[in-house]
């Protein structure tokens, strides 16, 4: 009674980026690209190769902040005392916002000072505004890091500064990259600022300018952040956005800022050239109508509980399609949100994706007259 369907609704989907990578390659010594939507590594060199992050770390920093700020423990305009810890990294030749031992400054300031201007003294303040001590705080870091996935990472400071034991991946700072994105749009922002203020107490307010170097580019970057220490070179976790498509990208081992500036810029824009992102299902919308037997309807509207994108290599479309995979038609009853087919994503006829689709609604069994009348068409004419 029951006959294998297959439904073909696209033809793109995804290829493996293994072939596109051939002929590309970046200067660094580790480097990795994602397409954020579809979450697809577009390119990675030596991804899970030790690197000391430096001032990319300040990332994990803010996060913390940020969780903090979502949950209500803290808030922007709350004043942090400074120490004589955090004023110290303002005196001694670190990346500094230049506070004062004493000064009291507000999380967003500290924020700023941070993210804009990479301020070694911003983040000592901050730790201990929040965890008491910097070592209290970098233990919060490391628990963050392994409940978001990376599994490679510990840090034992907020700032960067050398330490054998502040270590991490360029696999792992993709990780913590986008999360910061996803979980923390609305102060994702503060990346993108070119220029911060700090009206210092006791001198002149002092302004400095975002290292980033892409974001003087006019290329749609719109963050993260740089790294540099004389073991490790030059990094640079940087993220563009162009037409509803986001990258991000991490690198670490560049010889020299130039380096950095070009091949990280080249990474990007050979991902948004050679990759297209499309969306094939949005979250609880109805992306088919199967057929149903012996239903009060004869058609059943499913559904994806995920937003489900795909990278697609814009040489490769040909090769790609996407099908709903079920046994049908379908049994009535059928119940809300019960699991009745699958999208499969499919290249030259191979299985490389699949995902579930759901009833969107709830549809009954006909009454014993019509289920009658069904069988008696299905035997005449084959009809369902």
């Amino acid at each position: 009674m029951k006959i294998k369907r297959f439904l073909t609704t696209l033809f793109l989907l995804f290829f493996i980026s293994n072939i596109s990578q051939a002929k590309f390659n970046i200067n660094a010594r580790t480097a990795i690209l994602q397409d954020y939507l579809s979450g697809e590594i577009l390119y990675e060199k030596n991804p899970e190769l030790k690197i000391y992050p430096a001032s990319m770390t300040k990332i994990m920093t803010s996060i913390i902040a940020f969780d903090l700020l979502k949950s209500g423990e803290i808030s922007l305009d709350e004043k942090f005392i400074v120490s004589e810890n955090a004023w110290r990294l303002s005196s001694s030749g670190y990346s500094s916002m230049f506070i004062m031992v004493g000064d009291e400054v507000t999380v967003e300031n500290l924020l700023l000072g941070i993210i804009v201007a990479s301020g070694n003294d911003a983040c000592v303040a901050l730790a201990e505004g929040i965890a008491g001590t910097e070592e209290e705080f970098a233990l919060l870091m490391t628990d963050k890091a392994k409940e978001i996935g990376m599994t490679n990472t510990n840090f034992s400071n907020s700032s960067g500064i050398n330490d054998e034991d502040n270590y991490s991946t360029v696999k792992d700072i993709l990780i913590m990259s986008k999360y910061l994105i996803k979980n923390h749009p609305e102060y994702y922002k503060y990346f993108k600022i070119k220029e911060f203020t700090w009206n210092r107490t006791g001198g002149e307010p002092i302004t400095q300018g975002n290292r980033n170097p892409l974001l003087y580019k006019n290329i749609n970057v719109d963050g993260i952040k740089t790294g540099y220490l004389g073991s490790e070179k030059y990094s640079l976790a940087s993220s563009i956005k162009r037409k509803g498509r986001r990258l991000i990208a991490v690198a670490s081992g560049f010889e020299t800022k130039k380096t950095r500036s070009k091949e990280s810029q080249k990474m990007l824009i050979w991902g948004l050239t050679n990759f297209d992102t499309i969306m094939l299902a949005k979250k609880n919308d109805t992306f088919a109508e199967l057929d149903v037997w012996q239903g009060r309807k004869k058609k059943v509207k499913v559904y994806t509980n995920r937003d489900i994108f795909q990278s697609i290599p814009k040489a490769k479309k040909k090769y790609l399609k996407v099908k709903i995979n079920y046994t049908g038609p379908l049994q009535a009853p059928i119940t809300k949100d019960e699991k009745l087919a699958s999208i499969i994503v499919a290249f030259k006829d191979e299985i490389i994706n699949e995902y579930p689709l759901f009833s969107l609604e709830e549809i009954k069994q006909q009454n014993i007259f019509g289920r009658l009348i069904n069988s008696i068409n299905f035997l005449i004419w084959g009809d369902v």
